[in-house]
């Protein structure tokens, strides 16, 4: 009977322990060399973020920062698929539906984490190779050096789940040349391989097989200037010959995508798809009429407000956003549509762009007071 009972207390201390181990290998954060490497371990679910994961990697960063023997930080995915496929919306959405303090605490965590990023005083360096989307942008973009691969899959998609381009979209959106993350950010366009180069998202191109070589030789380099990693980076960078000869995907459209997004208004963009009438402008329009009408609204105005703000002001107003559509209809509904049952047709609420009041909008954009993000 004893052995019995003992036998269970094992067992429990065994579930309890792999269940602790399950949660902190979702991100491995490991010393090498010079450099701090965050590996995001979740290669089933594409390496998305979730907030455990947020609350590992935020203060790792913070520390490494203030370490005088790291000298650069290292961000991958494993699993050969996915860089980070974005954050963890299933979760968010069960803890929005019950009104859950999760759905605040995800966001505010998340963002912070991208202001880290952003303002992070070593040289960051993020391997994209795979699919990079959305909260994955967000645990890049704002580094130092984003080195691209020909699997890397680029997309901000939120305005299809009833969420807009957040994790410092309305920052980095705005500043890529001409209309272009306008357009990226209404119709989640996808970009692969060197045209996330060629827009600006990424830094560097490197052949995805030679990335564990290039890894090595960063955490070789001896106490390393961001220069010195800039020349070991081009280095490797101009060996790369994969698709140098291929034109920009983009760059025949680019003249009619700077002037038909150039719109002050969603309806304004909408009518000059209309008038423009060419297969390019109509197939555009068809992509934006499958998205939320109040994402398309909040995304267009976020950019626009974005385009002159530092990033810290992004991700507040960005918090902002975000808390209002927790308290909507589209995300839920966006996300039943294209991730739970994925019948892919979302019934949008308003359902046209003309029933998204301006005093709607505006009331999005207030304020939270003491609620506020805090950077």
């Amino acid at each position: 009977r004893l052995r019995a009972l003992n036998r269970l207390q094992v067992i429990l201390q065994h579930l309890k322990m792999s269940k602790q181990t399950d949660s902190t290998t979702e991100v491995l954060l490991e010393k090498k060399g010079g450099a701090g490497i965050i590996t995001l371990n979740r290669p089933k679910a594409l390496n998305a973020l979730n907030l455990s994961m947020i609350q590992q990697i935020y203060p790792q960063i913070k520390k490494w920062e203030q370490d005088p023997e790291t000298f650069l930080i290292i961000i991958k995915g494993t699993g050969g698929k996915a860089f980070c496929a974005g954050g963890d919306i299933r979760a968010i959405t069960e803890a929005g539906k019950v009104g859950d303090k999760m759905s605040q605490d995800f966001f505010r965590g998340e963002y912070r984490l991208n202001n880290a990023i952003g303002t992070c005083k070593k040289p960051y360096v993020a391997l994209i190779d795979g699919i990079t989307m959305g909260g994955g942008v967000g645990v890049s973009v704002h580094g130092h050096f984003r080195v691209a691969t020909e699997k890397t899959v680029f997309a901000m998609p939120e305005t299809a789940i009833g969420l807009f381009p957040d994790v410092g979209g309305g920052y980095f959106l705005p500043r890529l040349s001409g209309k272009i993350g306008y357009y990226l950010a209404l119709t989640g366009c996808r970009l692969k391989g060197r045209d996330v180069l060629k827009v600006g998202i990424a830094t560097h191109f490197v052949e995805s097989e030679k990335l564990p070589a290039l890894e090595k030789d960063l955490i070789a380099l001896k106490s390393p200037s961001k220069e010195k990693i800039a020349d070991l980076l081009n280095s490797y960078h101009m060996k790369c010959t994969i698709d140098q000869e291929k034109e920009f995907v983009l760059d025949e459209h680019m003249e009619k995508i700077n002037s038909l997004f150039s719109g002050n208004s969603m309806e304004e963009i909408v009518k000059k798809l209309k008038q423009d009438g060419s297969p390019f402008a109509m197939k555009q329009l068809e992509t934006i009429n499958k998205m939320s009408p109040t994402s398309l609204k909040l995304t267009l105005r976020q950019l626009r407000e974005g385009a002159s703000m530092s990033l810290q002001e992004v991700l507040q107003m960005e918090y902002r956003l975000s808390q209002a559509c927790m308290k909507g209809h589209d995300f839920y509904e966006g996300v039943r549509a294209v991730l739970i049952d994925k019948d892919q047709s979302p019934k949008w609420k308003p359902a046209a762009l003309e029933e998204v009041s301006d005093e709607f909008v505006d009331n999005c954009f207030k304020p939270l007071g003491n609620d506020d993000l805090k950077l």
